[in-house]
């Protein structure tokens, strides 16, 4: 799967074959030069660790900078599980007025609003006459380092 095949705020279903990867027992302290391939444990499987319910879990590709406040930026990809009942404070994809976003989701004393991660967007509070569809909640940020 290319990373630029995948469309801005489209839902792309997980592909089911394995991606078997070696594990390292150990934590690894940031900046330690190690050859951690040499003590590699076991073998593990990318599906088994980021998917919940294969079904229900589709890949997003972040577009802006409202999430970048929790490491969430532009071309990032989001595993989304729609199969998580959402709850207040999760991260999640919202259908606002038939477009796509992903914000952080407030629910608390009849209150709703969608939470931008960047103090140059303003929350959104949700009015009764605005259509409001949370759509999946984002559990893992699969984000590129180099």
């Amino acid at each position: 799967m290319k990373h630029s095949k995948i469309p801005f705020s489209v839902p792309y279903p997980i592909e089911s074959s394995p991606l078997m990867l070696d594990l390292c027992e150990w934590r690894m302290p940031a900046g330690f030069p190690s050859p951690a391939a040499d003590h590699t444990q076991k073998r593990i499987d990318l599906n088994e660790h980021l998917i919940r319910n294969k079904e229900a879990t589709f890949l997003f590709r972040a577009k802006g900078e409202s999430m970048s406040g929790i490491g969430i930026y532009q071309d990032d990809m989001l595993v989304v599980d729609r199969s998580l009942d959402p709850k207040h404070n999760d991260i999640v994809i919202a259908v606002l007025n038939n477009e796509f976003t992903v914000k952080r989701l407030y629910k608390r004393g009849g209150v709703v609003k969608l939470i931008a991660e960047n103090n140059l967007y303003p929350p959104l509070l949700i009015k009764n006459e605005e259509e409001l569809t949370v759509w999946g909640v984002v559990t893992y940020n699969l984000h590129k380092l180099h």
